[in-house]
């Protein structure tokens, strides 16, 4: 055994301004939304991601006067920026320069520059609009099913088992190869554009619905849903006040990551000229239009590059969100 220290004197006598030393300070707690903010802030990658979905945002609203400021309208012939005897641009990569700053297609001399800036609207709008549509059917679909459970689980669940087996592609070609002109009380690509939203979101519910069911299959056996049903709360009350706050986080970070996927569909469908009409600018018109001047490399690469790095960003953002909202990956 070692022998006790000897403190004596003043070492030995407390001070009490060391004692009040922050007792004035009031403890604050933090949300789980500011915690997840903390952790995102970390993620330089994730925010990068973020950033850049902010700008494309503002971009695809902003469209009109980016064009009018930098580009040329861009359904505008420009005959004389092409050679007559080859059908292609004039100058070297596609007529790239300060007048026109990606070069311009070929045999209509069209911007390029402002074709995929305008086409960054078409493809945002169905890409969220399809997204929030299957975040709806899902979430309510998901939540019922994990909540109640028995037969009505069974009956959600063999939808959903039959909606993940449909063969969506195919459909989605022969579907939106015989919409007819009008229709709805819409017309052209207005009516195009709500048919787009309505294959791609109807039918890419079940995921988001399994994922929701999932957690609500272990929230429904938590104490505070536990302490609502004791005091005589109905299903209805625990559903919106109790279930879904909890539910937010995965359904946001998962509708992140969904909506890179329906861009990517949407452009899919164009590409095979079954998604918006031409002339109306579209990423995934520019690169089916691209297949037959493949020894042009600009008019290939420019819309593509859209395409790659607006869904790089949005599952860089997505998985940082994740990261975010998870306990258990920090």
């Amino acid at each position: 055994m070692t022998a006790p220290l000897d403190v004596s004197g003043s070492a030995a006598e407390a001070h009490p301004e060391s004692v009040l030393v922050g007792a004035g300070k009031a403890i604050q707690g933090r949300s789980l939304t500011r915690i997840a903010w903390m952790r995102l802030k970390r993620d330089k990658v994730a925010l990068a991601g973020g950033i850049f979905i902010v700008l494309l945002i503002l971009v695809a609203i902003f469209s009109t006067p980016i064009i009018a400021l930098f580009g040329h309208p861009p359904l505008e012939f420009h005959s004389d920026q092409i050679d007559q005897s080859t059908l292609l641009p004039k100058g070297t990569f596609g007529g790239v320069g300060g007048e026109y700053l990606l070069g311009v297609e070929p045999v209509n001399g069209r911007d390029v520059f402002s074709r995929i800036i305008a086409g960054a609207g078409v493809s945002l709008l169905i890409g969220f609009l399809a997204t929030l549509l299957s975040v709806v059917i899902g979430t309510t679909l998901g939540v019922i099913a994990g909540y109640f459970g028995g037969w009505v689980d069974q009956v959600i669940g063999r939808i959903m088992d039959v909606f993940l087996a449909f063969p969506l592609l195919v459909f989605a070609i022969a579907l939106a190869g015989v919409i007819p002109d009008k229709g709805f009380g819409l017309e052209g690509n207005g009516l195009r554009i709500a048919m787009l939203v309505f294959i791609i979101g109807f039918f890419s519910w079940p995921s988001i619905g399994r994922i929701v069911r999932g957690q609500t299959l272990s929230l429904r056996e938590r104490e505070f849903v536990d302490a609502a049903r004791s005091l005589g709360a109905r299903h209805g009350y625990i559903l919106f006040r109790e279930v879904l706050p909890n539910l937010m986080a995965p359904i946001l970070v998962y509708a992140t990551l969904l909506i890179p996927t329906n861009i990517l569909f949407e452009a899919a469908l164009s590409f095979l000229g079954v998604g918006i009409n031409p002339p109306t600018p579209t990423w995934g018109g520019m690169l089916s239009e691209a297949v037959r001047f493949y020894t042009l490399p600009h008019f290939v690469l420019f819309p593509g590059l859209a395409i790659f790095i607006t869904v790089l960003a949005f599952n860089l953002f997505g998985d940082g969100l994740r990261d975010a909202f998870d306990p258990r990956a920090h």
